[in-house]
């Protein structure tokens, strides 16, 4: 038997996921973990942006009305799903990268030393150096639900071997081990798979690539690059190699 391939984004990345992992032949559960609202913001005078930065699909989805007035705008991206909804929301895509914002900065443009960066309230800091001028607006937050009790049924059931919960983001290790902890979830039946260091480092792993794990989980598997396609890759190779201890 198999393990089970838990998935906890928020929506709409949970179902476009779950969707991804059933069609790689896994055995994949969406439980969102998270709802994400839209927050009010104060829009910079578009005249002072030559082009805007954004690492989630959440940020162009959730911005609102304002966001037309960037309309034509070059647009840096962190994943092709924040690329399509950057183009569904009328902005120029500059460029697409993976992982984080910073590794956007050196595809930056000489034009565009303007920068308005749009985010969620769970973020990490950028760095831009003192050629870029760094304008930051958060548009939405990510807010934790609690864990629901198909879920909690599905990590503690013992004909079942290791669950595979996927982490996409650091917030979302943070709240499931709180979680795992509040319903009393056992951690060492609970192989956690990450986009990477820092996020498994959020749950209390080590995220060490040999597959040890810290705080109490059964293992800890790091992808291979940050994405949700490398996620997925080592997930099935992970059910066809079994749980490990």
């Amino acid at each position: 038997m198999t393990p089970p391939v838990i998935i906890i984004r928020p929506e709409p990345g949970c179902a476009a996921t779950v969707e991804a992992a059933r069609a790689m032949g896994l055995e994949a559960y969406g439980f969102p973990l998270f709802a994400v609202r839209p927050l009010a913001w104060d829009a910079p005078d578009p005249a002072t942006v030559d082009a805007l930065l954004i690492g989630s699909a959440n940020a162009p989805r959730h911005a609102g009305p304002d966001l037309a007035l960037y309309a034509g705008k070059p647009a840096y991206v962190v994943g092709e799903a924040s690329a399509v909804a950057a183009r569904d929301a009328g902005l120029t895509i500059a460029a697409v990268g993976e992982g984080g914002l910073s590794s956007l900065l050196p595809a930056i443009a000489p034009g565009h030393r303007r920068l308005l960066r749009l985010s969620g309230r769970e973020r990490v800091d950028l760095v831009t150096g003192e050629e870029i001028a760094l304008a930051e607006r958060v548009v939405y937050a990510s807010e934790p639900l609690p864990c629901p009790e198909p879920l909690a049924r599905l990590l503690t059931a013992h004909a079942l071997p290791q669950s595979l919960v996927l982490l996409h983001s650091a917030e979302a290790a943070r709240h499931f081990a709180a979680e795992c902890d509040r319903l009393a979830i056992p951690r060492e039946r609970i192989h956690l798979v990450a986009l990477g260091p820092r996020i498994a480092a959020a749950a209390g792993a080590d995220g060490r690539a040999d597959g040890g794990a810290g705080g109490g989980w059964a293992r800890i598997s790091i992808a291979a690059r940050p994405t949700d396609a490398a996620l997925l890759a080592l997930c099935r190779q992970l059910c066809q190699d079994g749980p490990r201890n």
